[in-house]
């Protein structure tokens, strides 16, 4: 399909007006179990999906699980779980958002599983297949169209490929949010009772260690097309963030970049260095050996080569040829293309282990505690807006489960508000100035010709972020002068954006998808370089703060950009333990 043209000038854009009780924006999982679930606390409510992509394949759940990694069994309690999730965060999460999640954690998959999604029993036919302590095991290849399918069922409203780009705002509330559609060039502006964000995380800050230029520009292990908008528009008005230094960094299959606990966790697969060091239990036994926090195993294989004890491998040459077949299997569930990488390579997983490496960063609130700052009730710090899913910040290992869950509890709150206010208004100068921020850069290509690309800029971005904000090429460490310097630069990027420009709607898109990032990687970089110490090695390895510092840092560090002043106020939210116990332990 030819890619959509620009419009010749502002006059020729086409406004879409529309008017609903509750806006989801983003219909990956959270944002279809929210629709969903607002839609069952009342029938008669309407409710707007805006998806960038197409609800039936967007989000991290577009090419399909093969398990589920948070799930409360029958041995198990809510305290349990937020007991092992704390030690996995190394002491710090939101206590509070963690048992209001773990309440309603089983929910969703059951219902998942009502509605046509394959899950493993146990032989004995009882229970759900454990693949780990929390982990259930299933076939979750079609899990998003079947999501998808029972959205629309419920009578949802879904706005496909229209690229969120501002919240829409009435003094200090949110009341809508506005966007364009990337394949009819129309402007979106849609005035909601209430606003639920759940757009998902942010990839593509960092270089990944495949880039070479060519088709692994976005060889990624999250899903490339999340770059942090959610959390970007939100910077932009004002919200208050949390715990952005929390980064996602993982172990991966070197060259590829896909997950490994499908073969560690899921077929008992050692990690092993090149002398064949079961790394995990003999050089980390002290903090857990394979149940070692998640921070320090994605930490794991770049130590080891720092210390020359590279390349690392999950060791396959002990699992039979059944377990092969199996793996593979559960692969084209999760991974379906890197089943046709190890074709490729011709790789006999018998005799040659698969070697392991990290990933880039990512700055994902499904896996740690990055995101929104919001209450109980997923309310973020701007009346009228919700949010939910990895963009949530406070519940780390919340992981697919998690992250549907969460979207029921933000569309109960959602739905409550709605029935309680009347639309917000908007100005015809706050749409005036959105629009022309919009199309900007394809105006500016047509009038000027010659500027910087998307890419261009994404490529710079991604190698600042790589060299002086431990990136992956850097074994994730940084001090003060390389974040001072990456910091400086983000804002000098900021500044060419006047020079971006887009020949087309995809590229326009491309265009605000780095605006975006650079508004999230200059707030990760205030992070990075407020916490000085090293709480999570590998995530946040401060090089010239090596230690843990219990006495400044065992708190939240938060911040809010200031529209009036142009700043990034940092600031710190103290720890509330409710559940008793070693904070550090399970």
């Amino acid at each position: 399909m030819a890619r959509a043209k620009l419009p010749k000038n502002i006059n020729q854009i086409e406004e879409v007006r529309i008017d609903t009780d509750i806006l989801i924006i983003g219909a990956g999982n959270a944002g279809c179990f929210a629709g969903i679930e607002a839609k069952r606390v009342n029938p008669e409510l309407k409710v707007t999906l805006i998806e960038k992509a197409h609800i039936d394949r967007s989000g991290c759940l577009a090419g399909g699980m093969d398990a589920i990694n948070t799930y409360i069994k029958k041995d198990r309690t809510i305290e349990d779980f937020v007991r092992w999730s704390r030690s996995q965060a190394g002491g710090l999460l939101r206590e509070d958002l963690t048992i209001s999640m773990a309440e309603v954690l089983n929910k969703p998959i059951e219902e998942w599983e009502e509605w046509g999604m394959p899950i493993k029993y146990e032989e004995d036919g009882d229970e759900y297949k454990t693949r780990g302590k929390w982990d259930i095991t299933i076939r979750g290849a079609e899990m998003k169209v079947i999501l998808a399918e029972k959205t629309r069922e419920v009578g949802c409203e879904i706005l496909n490929r229209v690229v969120f780009t501002n919240y829409l705002v009435d003094g200090e509330k949110v009341v809508g949010a506005i966007g364009f559609g990337v394949r009819d060039g129309k402007l979106y502006i849609v005035r909601a009772k209430s606003t639920l964000i759940a757009t998902g995380g942010a990839a593509g800050l960092y270089k990944p260690y495949q880039n070479d230029g060519n088709d692994s520009h976005h060889q990624l292990w999250y899903c490339p097309f999340n770059v942090g908008t959610g959390y970007a528009a939100g910077i932009r008005a004002g919200a208050e963030m949390t715990t952005f230094e929390m980064r996602w960094c993982a172990t991966r299959t070197k060259d590829f970049n896909g997950p490994i606990d499908t073969i560690s966790v899921g077929y008992k697969t050692p990690m092993v260095n090149c002398k064949n060091e079961q790394i995990l239990n003999t050089r980390y036994a002290h903090l857990g050996g394979d149940a070692a926090p998640r921070f320090i195993r994605a930490n794991l294989p770049m130590d080891e080569w720092r210390e020359g004890r590279g390349p690392c491998y999950v060791d396959t040459t002990h699992m039979t040829p059944d377990q092969i077949r199996d793996m593979k299997m559960d692969y084209l569930n999760e991974r379906p293309s890197y089943v046709l990488f190890l074709a490729g390579r011709g790789q006999d997983l018998s005799k040659e282990p698969i070697e392991i490496y990290g990933s880039d960063p990512y700055i994902v609130g499904g896996h740690t505690a990055s995101g929104y700052w919001v209450d109980v009730k997923r309310q973020t710090t701007l009346p009228g807006l919700y949010a939910c899913g990895d963009v949530a910040g406070g519940t780390p290992n919340k992981f697919v489960g998690g992250c549907a869950a969460e979207g029921l509890l933000a569309a109960r709150a959602a739905a409550k508000n709605a029935a309680n206010v009347e639309l917000g208004q908007v100005t015809v100068e706050q749409i005036k100035k959105e629009k022309e921020r919009i199309f900007a850069p394809g105006f500016r290509q047509q009038t000027v010709g010659d500027g910087v690309k998307p890419r261009e800029m994404e490529e710079r971005l991604q190698r600042l972020m790589d060299e002086y904000a431990g990136g992956v090429h850097q074994f994730f460490r940084m001090n003060k002068e390389g974040l001072a310097y990456a910091l400086r630069h983000i804002r000098m990027m900021k500044d060419q954006m006047q020079y971006l420009v887009a020949k087309d709607l995809h590229e326009l898109m491309e265009a605000h998808e780095i605006i975006d990032r650079l508004d999230v990687a200059e707030v990760l970089v205030h992070h990075l370089s407020y916490r000085e110490e090293t709480r999570w090695p590998g995530w946040q390895t401060r090089a010239d703060f090596p230690e843990k510092n219990d006495e400044k840092f065992d708190c939240f560090v938060n911040s809010r950009y200031n529209p009036k002043t142009g700043e990034i106020e940092m600031f710190t939210r103290p720890y509330e333990q409710i559940i008793s116990g070693d904070r550090l332990k399970a």
